[in-house]
């Protein structure tokens, strides 16, 4: 281990034994699981682990609270993707829902998905799950969105570069 690693090292543990508490009591607030809020304080500051500048770090709870508010939200969008999902599910036959290995399946896809367009504003990602899920064309999307057609085609864009990027990584310049 070299000496910046050890140095940086020390700077998380110490982050961590100086700031863990507070996280904790912080996320626990926001929660109603106290088993969740220790899991996204860990990944908190595993998230931290990756950061490189700790040594200029002035305010290590507003970086804390940052990390944490992103990670919060991703886990109310899951939670809410997936409350959606059982939602329509209730309201199928229950000879379309298929075993629980499908639908964990399902889940995780549709996880995947939400993840993959996470980046896009939501007018973006509206445009797109319009257009490939309900199948409606750039006019009837541009009305919904109260934007123009090119804009609807610029978020199409958006979105399958966001699609092109995880099925093959970032293009060549």
């Amino acid at each position: 281990m070299s000496a910046g690693q050890s140095t940086h090292q020390q700077l998380t543990s110490q982050l961590y034994r100086d700031h863990r508490d507070w996280l904790l009591g912080w996320l626990r607030k926001s929660l109603s699981c106290p088993q969740r809020a220790e899991d996204l304080s860990q990944d908190t500051f595993v998230r931290v682990l990756g950061k490189a500048d700790l040594q200029q770090l002035r305010e290590p709870r507003a970086l804390l609270g940052t990390i944490a508010r992103g990670l919060l939200i991703d886990h109310f969008r899951r939670s809410a993707l997936e409350r959606a999902y059982l939602d329509e599910l209730s309201r199928t036959p229950q000879a379309v829902h298929g075993g629980p290995e499908e639908q964990a399946l399902v889940l995780e896809a549709l996880r995947e998905i939400d993840r993959l367009l996470g980046n896009l504003s939501l007018k973006a990602r509206s445009a797109f799950l319009y257009n490939r899920i309900d199948g409606l064309g750039h006019a009837e999307i541009a009305g919904l969105l109260g934007v123009s057609v090119p804009r609807v085609r610029q978020y199409l864009a958006q979105a399958l570069r966001q699609c092109y990027i995880a099925a093959y990584g970032e293009p060549a310049a």
